[in-house]
């Protein structure tokens, strides 16, 4: 039985570093992941984007 969800890393949007890894549903949503996550490196909540 395959599986649907995929892994995804979300980047930071203002320092670049890649700090979360997540699982997502590719054949149920199409655009991109974007989530408000704290940014250890930033030290502050900023938007984490899902990479390729």
């Amino acid at each position: 039985m395959a599986d649907k969800k995929n892994k995804v890393i979300l980047t930071c949007t203002v320092c670049l570093s890649r700090n979360y890894t997540t699982t997502r549903n590719k054949s149920q949503k199409s655009e991109r992941l974007e989530l408000m996550k704290f940014c250890k490196k930033c030290g502050q909540h900023t938007l984490h984007k899902e990479t390729k």
